[in-house]
């Protein structure tokens, strides 16, 4: 089965082509650029070069969050779009899953976490059993201190809060805290392929119509315009 796995909730853009277990392209790209300049022309090019179409593909995969919010409606509609040209399934996954799978071969606990802004975070918490990657605790968005009081084993932090808490995590944790190398530290297309490979199995891969991000909480706009209506 080939799977075009994409992702952009986060500053990173990232998509993969695997196939069964051979990864046959991958790209990252972090830096300025907005996901609606470089997701697409980035995934065509990988394509390209892999010498793949995308009526090629059997089935596409795409985070639906959480992250951005642009990012988030960015990556599914572009996934969307690809899967009603082709018409093929589409199955939406947890970013924060997919960031997961960059961990393996460990005891401790996996817990990925996002820059929500505010002192706040997008996260969940992940563990292997055997070989599968098993959720501990759901996504959700909370104050990274809340966070922090849940851990009383080793756990492994990685995402693009790290960079921002890391001396907050290690002041609070001590030798409980263990942190992911920069190869290792943002979500890659890789990772989304294999979370969707387990979606897949349990029967969640869906037509493109019903696809749709999920949010964890209100936007900054939203949020604002309920401040300026409270009273």
């Amino acid at each position: 089965m080939k799977i075009l796995a994409i992702d952009s909730c986060t500053n990173v853009a990232t998509a993969a082509l695997v196939e069964d277990e051979c990864m046959i392209a991958q790209f990252s790209l972090n830096n300025k650029t907005t996901h609606s300049t470089k997701l697409l022309p980035q995934i065509e090019y990988m394509m390209k070069n892999a010498e793949t179409e995308f009526a090629d593909i059997d089935l596409f995969a795409v985070t639906v969050g959480p992250g951005s919010f642009t990012g988030e409606r960015i990556g599914v509609a572009t996934a969307k779009a690809l899967a009603h040209a082709t018409g093929k399934p589409i199955v939406g996954v947890s970013a924060l899953m997919a960031m997961a799978y960059n961990i393996k071969y460990t005891n401790f606990l996996i817990c990925p976490i996002m820059d929500a802004r505010r002192e706040q975070v997008y996260t969940a918490t992940f563990k292997w059993k055997a070989d599968e990657l098993v959720t501990v605790k759901e996504d959700r968005a909370m104050a990274l201190d809340e966070l922090l009081e849940e851990f009383e084993e080793d756990v492994i932090f990685l995402g693009d809060g790290v960079p921002v808490f890391k001396e907050k995590i290690a002041e609070k944790l001590e030798n409980k805290a263990h942190f992911a190398l920069a190869n290792l530290l943002h979500i890659n297309g890789g990772g989304v392929a294999e979370a969707a490979k387990s979606e897949y199995k349990k029967g969640n891969a869906c037509d493109y119509a019903s696809l749709v991000p999920k949010y964890l909480r209100l936007s900054q706009a939203e949020r604002e315009y309920n401040d300026r209506n409270r009273n």
